[in-house]
């Protein structure tokens, strides 16, 4: 297996290849999310799987796994969306493995970055995750004596010679590469060509020698995973306006995947092609006396982005004239890609010379600063602010992240410690860092917004700007009675006495600090009224880049959160059911929801049940 790379057509054989090579004792890497080359980790898991004689260990990370949906109106509903968006997406069988109980003994797998929320309740997988920053992951990998990589490619043609492209995951590959090239690994690189996969050039491409062997047939072809758009919330889109305000123009930005990304995407656009409509929503948000620099002019210089995940929402912000400003011919840098697939399309319809503007490249380049070329990084990432989601924040501003009170992993830390890291070592940075208020728990509303919690992703002495949807308290280099009193003024209302209270009986805040009158009003209510004339107008559209969803799944949707919410009290769940027995004759647009979910002629109690709760949550007040 030295030598020119061998081309293969079956996954098998590839496996087999494998194995004897190493002598039975496979340490796998593979790429986080997208690259993971599946057919080829199947292939291993299964041999592993048969023959207890090979060792099997599975170092990686965001094992993308389609969730399965719980009650019949989640099955009914969701399974024609994962189709449009997962159909035809090969599961990897370690991942089966562990739903259905356990991994043989002679395999293992490590993760440093979970599906959020997937494995909150499988010991298995709780117990093997590695917590670790992104930028450590590839040193853990060769101290784990990884012998392999096996990552999905794209196949290409440069200069009249055959490439291939990293494409979505150059991450960490580039930096195990050049482990190798220093001579510090053996590792062999192992290839599947998707040819959905887009053809990234730059740092991403490499020649086929650098390859052992490359996998290519139309039956290891596969539609790539594309997570569906979620809808934006009023909550997300009070913070995306919030975020949108702190950021300069000629800045650099870095957002993450789902609504809270898109929602200060649609913001910055908004700003940039409406300023005047932007600022009026600001007004509305915003408190008279509010303290803070706001930025509302539209973008002349434009933003450069530097960012571990290269989502939707800059391609989204790159199409409208904000994201414009470049740094040595790229808009971008970032060091994987995860997203709808209708970007994946984009990407590949895209002229080759504007897809190099989008540039992919180890994630110690855009997640760190210390390098050769670190004068150049801290010239670059002028203005920069880093934008990430938190679960909870302290009132003296630590924040959590990726994990619950009790030790159990949601997700993991990723990138999120470096970027905050970053803004603290930039000399104009800022970390925000954007959590609601308040959530909806089993008990009825919960406060995210708490004295203390007993779990730290970003501890108190790296506090920066926290932004929920009632503003932005900024927290960097104050004291600690100032810092309370900031977070108390984003937080929800309904939780103020209890905070306070907390924060005076420990001494950490004066015994007659009383909070603002504007802070008094922050209700979900209040918020919802501030806004509707704006929702109404169309600004704030629930999808502002379009969504797999058609016009009866959109209707669809709030009406089962509203049940989902509900199912928490039976007193709830009772009064929809009332609701829908009395609604009288149903419209069209209940009938066509109904049918989407098979309950237009219900057959058993259950689905009569279910019908009469759509009834009773699509009525109108």
């Amino acid at each position: 297996m030295s030598g020119a790379m061998l081309r293969m057509t079956k996954a098998d054989d590839v496996a087999k290849a494998i194995i004897e090579r190493l002598d039975g004792k496979v340490v796998l890497g593979l790429p986080l999310g997208l690259g993971k080359a599946n057919h080829i980790a199947n292939a291993l898991y299964a041999r592993a799987a048969t023959d207890r004689s090979i060792s099997l260990r599975i170092f990686t990370a965001l094992t993308l796994t389609p969730p399965e949906p719980g009650s019949l109106l989640e099955k009914r509903f969701m399974g024609p969306i994962m189709e449009r968006t997962l159909g035809g997406y090969p599961e990897l069988a370690y991942a089966q493995a562990q739903r259905r109980g356990g991994l043989p003994p002679n395999v293992e797998v490590d993760e440093f970055f979970l599906q959020a929320g997937m494995w909150l309740n499988d010991p298995e997988v709780q117990q093997n995750y590695i917590s670790a920053n992104y930028t450590h992951a590839s040193r853990y990998i060769l101290e784990r004596g990884c012998n392999v990589v096996a990552q999905l490619v794209a196949k290409g043609e440069r200069d009249g010679a055959e490439r291939y492209s990293l494409s979505c995951n150059t991450d960490l590959t580039l930096e195990l590469l050049k482990a190798k090239a220093e001579g510090r690994t053996d590792l062999i690189l192992v290839g599947q060509v998707n040819s959905e996969l887009p053809y990234m050039p730059g740092a991403a491409e490499l020649a086929p020698e650098a390859f052992t062997i490359m996998l290519e047939s139309p039956e290891v072809e596969f539609p790539l995973p594309g997570p569906p758009k979620q809808p934006v919330s009023l909550t997300h889109y009070a913070m995306g306006f919030h975020v949108a305000s702190l950021i300069p123009d000629g800045g650099t930005l870095e957002i993450g995947i789902g609504s809270m990304g898109h929602a200060v995407a649609h913001a910055l656009i908004l700003r940039h092609q409406k300023p005047t409509r932007f600022a009026a929503i600001l007004k509305a948000l915003t408190p008279p006396d509010d303290p803070l620099e706001r930025h509302t002019g539209p973008f002349e210089e434009g933003l450069y982005g530097a960012t571990e995940m290269f989502v939707d929402a800059f391609l989204e912000l790159y199409r409208a004239g904000v994201l414009k400003r470049e740094v040595d011919g790229a808009v971008l840098d970032a060091a994987f890609f995860l997203a709808p697939r209708d970007f994946y399309a984009a990407l590949r319809d895209m002229p080759l010379e504007e897809r190099a503007k989008f540039r992919m490249t180890d994630v110690g380049f855009v997640n760190e600063l210390h390098g050769a070329d670190f004068d150049k990084r801290v010239a670059d990432r002028k203005g920069a602010r880093f934008v990430n989601n938190a679960m909870i924040a302290t009132l003296l501003g630590a924040v959590t992240s990726d994990a619950l009170e009790d030790g159990r992993v949601v997700s993991g830390v990723g990138g999120q410690y470096n970027f905050v890291a970053q803004a603290f070592a930039l000399p104009d940075a800022r970390s925000i860092m954007t959590l609601p208020a308040s959530r909806q728990g089993g008990d009825g509303p919960e406060s995210n917004i708490r004295w203390s919690y007993g779990h730290t992703t970003i501890p108190r002495h790296l506090r920066d700007m926290v932004v929920t949807e009632y503003g932005v308290a900024d927290l960097r280099g104050a004291r600690d009675a100032e810092v309370i009193a900031r977070m108390l003024e984003v937080a929800d209302a309904g939780f103020h006495d209890v905070l306070t209270g907390q924060a005076k009986s420990a001494g950490k805040l004066a015994g007659d600090h009383q909070i603002s009158a504007a802070a008094a009003n922050n209700t979900a209510d209040a918020l919802a009224t501030r806004l509707a004339p704006f929702r109404e107008a169309g600004d704030l559209p629930p999808f502002p880049f379009g969504t797999e969803m058609t016009e009866v799944e959109q209707a669809l949707a709030p009406a089962l959160q509203k049940i989902k919410a509900a199912s928490a009290s039976k007193a709830d769940i009772a009064a929809l059911v009332l609701r829908g027995l009395t609604a009288g004759r149903p419209d069209d647009q209940v009938r066509q929801a109904l049918e989407r979910l098979g309950l237009e002629r219900p057959r058993s109690v259950e689905e009569r049940l279910y019908a009469r709760l759509v009834r009773g949550a699509m009525a109108r007040s």
